[in-house]
């Protein structure tokens, strides 16, 4: 499983709309830049009362690229 294929798995346990949920990966400099797409309606649900949903994501996705020497991440959240 990949970087990408982890982070899907991830945020599409949390939604309610798992077969929205994209996630697109780019490399930026020294570092990967993942985007996650989710509809308007589980942009809450992905976020969480006062950031502590996605912050949890964060921590998990670089945890799972320092074990598998991905490199530096970084987790950006996108509604549509």
């Amino acid at each position: 499983m990949n970087l990408v294929e982890y982070t899907e798995f991830v945020v599409k346990s949390v939604v309610s709309e798992p077969d929205m949920v994209r996630v697109q990966s780019f490399e930026e400099e020294n570092m990967t830049v993942l985007e996650i797409m989710v509809p308007e309606s589980c942009m809450g649900t992905v976020i969480g009362k006062s950031g502590k949903v996605i912050h949890a994501i964060r921590t998990l996705v670089q945890a799972y690229a320092y074990v598998n020497q991905c490199g530096k991440v970084r987790v950006n959240v996108e509604s549509f």
